[in-house]
């Protein structure tokens, strides 16, 4: 039975393919971009800030509607989306009193899309 057989985590190679690495390397991210992508997973990480992501992909809402349609307080609501707008995946405009929200762009979209394609699977 081979290193690989018993655990195929577990690298016991001392061939390093110094090619690749420095291959590899060249293309990484600075650790500031990876943060910040970092940053952005963990937003989409919770369940309720995902609800709200998803109603407004399908029309621009305002708080009132966004806590009738997913039965939650208009402060939780407001939390969520606070935290959203900080990680610029939502947007807002004003309409008189009324705020409406929107999804901020279509990379916002996209990561969703792609998410709940790889769930789906």
């Amino acid at each position: 039975m081979d290193n690989f057989t018993k655990d195929p985590y577990r690298c016991d190679c001392s061939v390093i393919h110094e090619e690749v690495v420095a291959e590899v390397r060249g293309k990484m991210p600075d650790d500031d971009a990876l943060l910040d992508v970092t940053d952005i997973f963990k937003v989409f990480s919770d369940s309720t800030r995902i609800k709200i992501l998803c109603a407004l992909m399908q029309a621009e809402m305002c708080v009132c509607d966004i806590s009738v349609l997913l039965g939650m307080t208009k402060s939780s609501v407001s939390h969520q989306l606070r935290i959203l707008k900080q990680a610029d995946l939502v947007k807002y405009r004003k309409d008189g009193r009324v705020i409406y929200y929107s999804l901020a762009d279509d990379h916002v979209r996209t990561i969703f899309h792609e998410g709940l394609e790889h769930a789906l699977e």
